[in-house]
């Protein structure tokens, strides 16, 4: 990852935590329905990892978001 990028990625985690909290899941049960590790799910929270765009498919389907959704960039600071 470049890290000129690093606040987008830190942007696109941050809405993944908005709406894994809306459904009041913990981060291990978004990783069982996403099937991935946990570790995983935190570190794309944390903006450390990219994801592809089959597990951004997969995590609107589980987390019942557009694609759009995850990627509206707020400046959440």
């Amino acid at each position: 990852m470049k890290q000129e990028y690093k606040k987008y990625y830190e942007s696109f985690g941050l809405n993944v935590v908005y709406y894994r909290k809306k459904k009041r899941w913990s981060q291990m049960e978004l990783a069982e329905y996403a099937d991935v590790d946990r570790s995983h799910i935190s570190a794309i929270e944390l903006g450390n990892v990219g994801v592809s765009f089959d597990l951004v498919f997969k995590l609107c389907e589980v987390l019942e978001v557009h694609p759009k959704d995850l990627f509206d960039l707020k400046d959440w600071k």
